[in-house]
């Protein structure tokens, strides 16, 4: 009987420590502690956070911190990272004054300094991350007389502010850690600057490093594009008794967080991915060379499209020539002309658009005041140097002035604000001459419009009289049909070409193009230039040399090539080009070597760029043109990498509402066409769709989509790419040159949209502004279906059918089409 009762002793004892330990404890109350010896943590109610001691990467050193419970371990809040413990003796304890302390073998290492006392008071994690304490006596429990909240370490979680209390002067900033190893802070922080407009800085130590930019009722003004939008959302408050920045989850199953990287000075949004059991970049600050702090100097202005990338301001000039055109462009800018406040001339105003404003260090502010107040306020003080509504919100509100220079202005590449920035009055004479001539030249370009319409009218007329009393008609000869006149472009004499090009000389060549041989050269005044020679032999280029400048010399875009010019002299046919230094994109991305150069944000560049070409090509211009020949040789490179769309010669133009044509006549590469194109003739802004989603493929990969090898299978890069996303493997096909990627999921996003694009119907395929839109945001994408291509390399399916067709010579191929499977 005894042994009976002891066994069951035994077995309750058992039971109760097993049913103890399953339990997690949330707080901690004074007559508790938590020490590192025996393993303890807390576990915040919901089980979203632990709180515990823990030792960083390889260091060897034990910090107390919090962590996320359900996700390997990810640290978000450290309270001793300056003073760690080198041993396992920490412990933590609630004192009697209601303090937490940290100690080591008794020596105190880390403790809170609680502005009022309580006699009964628990520490508790709450499911937020937040570890506060609190009087249990107190009848709202969210009354707290101390909070981890209140002191960030490198991650701001949902419902944290970022920003000042104004009443005890307390300064939430987020700061980096010294290395993944080493929790102590760097000198990296994003902190809020109390100016009388505030803004917040990304700071290194007491130097700027970034501005965002003062909050304007929409947006911060230096990131316009960083909006409330599916997976978070946000707030800018600014009261007498506080300033601050707090963001909240539009779903509370998605995990997300904001921390400083610790290794690239970079402030990072990550989104837990919970298929692939990782952290995926979201969004990233600073964002590109522009987000640098005052980088072209006062009263410059930085524009990322542009090269340089900075400029003066309208009305200012470099302060110090020399040193600007070196790209030092430190010493700014300075003014054309002075202002007149002082001696009886009046001063005016010029508007710019799409800014970042200034600083706000030297402002002043009236957010009640009207804009048209606000001007006449700063034109009554000397030293007002720019002005511009305080709140854009609605119709626009408040008035916000600057003093002195302008400082840190870039153009927006979305968005932005207007700036309102002084002028002397010669300067604004200048500008309304300006405008006044532009509107003489406009109104002569009418009328000598109207002389030629009515002149072409009447040679109409009079061509037609006599086409109806001839008795015999004379075919021209197409190859010389159409006059000088008629291409519209600079006629550059043949002579200038030959020097320029060293008289054809093959040390010049640099390529082969489908019609003739490609020449570098450089004109006399030093301009480097590309000459596409028309071969002699080529009968069919012709009437592509033709289409080629006609269409060519109508366009304007920085993602085209541009024309210079061209000769049709003697029986000869040339094309003269800007030069792109870089060649053309196929001989990076194919090369195992040159591909690096290419990095993931380059090529992400690239690929926004030829997007952003097309959507020209097909809506912004004043033609609708289909391109029908967009692959990787196509697409130049200029010094600074910068993609440009070339080579228009098989080109078709759409008129009016047209959104489709056929052709017996295909033409093309195989490997970059449409089904529908290669097929059966049919062609659209679809079909270049396509296209792009294939060079959208190949760029990611590295792999030309004809003639790709995989050991495992026989499928086209199409059919890899389609096999890899259908088995949630889809970064695989990411280019093995690419050695390091920070966002991973923009990766993916990109593998998505070149997927959509490749689709087998064209009706399900976006457009490209469409397309333009994905790239560029976070919305939800629609899933992809079967693409089209979708073969074996060794066309040995069954159920397939095959049709002629010509492609850019007089040699057939055959096209085996496929269903996907």
């Amino acid at each position: 009987m005894d042994t009976l009762c002891f066994s069951n002793i035994v077995v309750y004892v058992l039971l109760v420590a097993g049913f103890k330990a399953s339990m997690a404890v949330s707080s901690l109350r004074q007559s508790q502690n938590l020490s590192d010896a025996s393993g303890t943590t807390l576990v915040s109610q919901g089980g979203n956070f632990e709180l515990g001691f823990f030792t960083p990467g390889n260091s060897g050193k034990r910090y107390l911190g919090i962590w996320y419970k359900k996700i390997p371990q990810t640290v978000v809040w450290v309270a001793n990272n300056i003073n760690p413990i080198y041993d396992s003796s920490g412990v933590l304890t609630v004192n009697t004054t209601g303090n937490l302390v940290l100690t080591q073998n008794n020596t105190v290492v880390w403790y809170t300094s609680l502005t009022a006392s309580a006699q009964n008071t628990v520490a508790e994690l709450l499911d937020s991350g937040n570890f506060v304490v609190r009087d249990v006596d107190e009848a709202n429990p969210e009354v707290y007389l101390w909070q981890s909240f209140d002191f960030p370490s490198d991650t701001l979680l949902p419902g944290m502010k970022l920003g000042w209390d104004l009443k005890t002067r307390l300064n939430r900033k987020v700061t980096a850690w010294n290395s993944p190893d080493d929790p102590t802070p760097s000198g990296f922080s994003w902190e809020l600057l109390l100016h009388t407009y505030p803004e917040f800085f990304l700071m290194k130590g007491s130097d700027k490093f970034m501005r965002i930019g003062p909050w304007n009722g929409l947006y911060f003004s230096g990131v316009p594009d960083l909006k409330p939008n599916p997976i978070y959302d946000f707030n800018f408050i600014s009261t007498s008794d506080e300033v601050y920045y707090i963001y909240s989850l539009n779903n509370t199953s998605v995990i997300s967080r904001l921390m400083m990287n610790p290794t690239k000075s970079q402030d990072i949004r990550y989104v837990w991915v919970e298929a692939y059991k990782r952290w995926e970049i979201y969004q990233t600050l600073p964002k590109d060379y522009c987000d640098n702090y005052n980088l072209c100097g006062p009263n410059g202005n930085c524009i990322i499209s542009d090269s340089p990338v900075c400029q003066c301001l309208k009305g200012f000039q470099p302060k110090i020539p020399q040193a600007w055109n070196t790209m030092d462009w430190s010493g700014g800018c300075v003014r054309n002309e002075a202002l007149n406040c002082n001696n009886g001339s009046k001063d005016g105003f010029i508007r710019l658009s799409g800014l970042k404003v200034p600083e706000t260090k030297h402002t002043w502010i009236d957010q009640t005041m009207s804009l048209a107040r606000c001007r006449d306020k700063c034109l009554s003080n000397c030293s007002c140097m720019a002005y511009t509504s305080s709140n854009i919100s609605g119709a626009g509100s408040g008035c916000v002035m600057w003093f002195g220079d302008l400082i840190d202005i870039r153009k927006s590449a979305s968005d932005g604000q207007d700036l309102f920035i002084r002028m002397a009055a010669s300067e604004l004479d200048e500008e309304r001459g300006s405008k006044k001539k532009l509107a003489i030249t406009i109104v002569s370009i009418l009328g000598a419009i109207s002389v030629v319409l009515l002149l072409g009218f009447c040679c109409c007329i009079y061509q037609a009289q006599r086409k109806r009393k001839k008795t015999d008609t004379i075919e021209e000869d197409q190859n010389r049909g159409e006059s000088e006149d008629d291409l519209d472009l600079p006629l550059i004499d043949f002579s200038t070409i030959v020097i320029a090009i060293n008289n054809f000389s093959s040390e010049n060549k640099i390529g082969e193009g489908g019609f003739g041989p490609v020449y570098r050269g450089k004109l006399a005044h030093g301009q480097e230039i590309a000459v596409k020679r028309l071969s002699g032999s080529s009968r069919q280029g012709i009437t592509e040399f033709k289409n080629e400048v006609k269409l060519i010399a109508k366009l304007q875009h920085r993602n085209l090539v541009k024309l210079l010019g061209c000769c049709t002299q003697r029986d000869d046919r040339m094309l003269v080009y800007e030069y792109m230094p870089n060649g053309s994109l196929d001989c990076f991305i194919f090369d195992d070597t040159k591909g690096k150069v290419l990095n993931w944000s380059r090529r992400f560049h690239i690929v926004c760029g030829i997007a952003r070409g097309l959507v020209y090509l097909h809506q912004d211009s004043r033609l609708r043109i289909i391109h029908r020949d967009l692959k990787a040789s196509n697409i130049l490179l200029d010094d600074k990498l910068n993609p440009k769309i070339s080579d228009f010669g098989i080109a078709r133009i759409f008129g009016g509402d047209q959104t489709e044509g056929n052709t017996k006549r295909v033409v093309g590469t195989y490997g970059y066409m449409a089904p529908e194109y290669a097929i059966d003739g049919l062609f659209s802004v679809k079909s270049d769709v396509f296209s792009f989603g294939i060079l959208l493929l190949e760029i990611i990969s590295g792999k030309r989509s004809r003639g790709f090898y995989h050991p495992n299978h026989s499928l086209n890069l199409i059919g890899h790419a389609w096999n890899l996303w259908k088995e949630g493997r889809a970064l695989e096909l990411i280019d093995s040159s690419l050695e390091e990627i920070c966002n991973l999921s923009k990766v993916r996003r990109c593998i998505h949209v070149g997927l959509l694009c490749v689709q087998h119907y064209p009706e399900d395929r976006p457009t490209m502004s469409s397309v333009v839109l994905m790239l560029g945001s976070e919305t939800e994408l629609a899933q992809p279906k079967a693409p089209g291509f979708y073969t074996k390399n060794d066309f040995t399916e069954t159920n397939s059918y095959t049709t002629p067709m010509e492609i850019n010579s007089t040699n057939e191929v055959t096209i085996t089409l496929l269903e996907a499977r």
